[in-house]
């Protein structure tokens, strides 16, 4: 032996592939107490857990063959795979809480501006009766400016030509008076 104090000195641990029932039994502990919904749901992911590791294990056997790499599993793999699950499971329902209270906001505030826009439009409708009665008022009072100014238009026709006759006439006078 060329190093037997590395030989002294090392344990080798073999595990040996823990059996479904087994892998179910440590899942449904570690999960007990966690909320995953209706029973249905909860017996689906109790029996994917081990479905899972056991499909894992399977892969590294091919992933051996043909990359002629040893990987690993174990029971703390199992382990860390639960706890895995039950952060991601924590996160994922954050982010849904907060995605569905970002969407109710935006909600309220659609709500918010739709009775904002309905008030709008309910005073714009008032200021438009408004507006069409007083051009109403205000096409009266064209009219009768207009037929009033072709009633000047005339009078000052008459009297410009009353003006000219007058002007003829004075005209008239101061010859017959020199």
């Amino acid at each position: 032996m060329k190093f037997p104090a590395l030989v002294n000195c090392t344990v080798i641990d073999i595990f040996q592939p823990w059996p479904r029932d087994a892998l179910f039994s440590v899942g449904k502990k570690f999960l007990k107490y966690l909320d995953l919904g209706s029973e249905k749901e909860r017996q689906a992911i109790e029996k994917f857990l081990p479905f899972s590791f056991v499909a894992v294990n399977e892969a590294t056997l091919d992933f051996r063959a043909k990359e002629r790499r040893h990987v690993y599993t174990t029971p703390k793999s199992y382990l860390e795979l639960i706890k895995l699950y039950k952060n991601l499971l924590i996160d994922k329902r954050m982010d849904a809480s907060t995605a569905i209270e970002r969407l109710e906001n935006g909600l309220s505030k659609l709500n918010e501006t739709t009775e904002s826009v309905a008030k709008l439009e309910d005073t714009l409708k008032i200021m438009l009766e408004d507006a069409a009665t007083k051009k109403e008022t205000a096409e009266g009072i064209a009219e009768v400016v207009a037929k009033e100014k072709d009633s000047v238009e005339i009078q000052t026709a008459d009297a410009q030509t009353e003006r000219v006759e007058v002007s003829r006439i004075a005209e008239e006078v101061r010859r017959k008076q020199r």
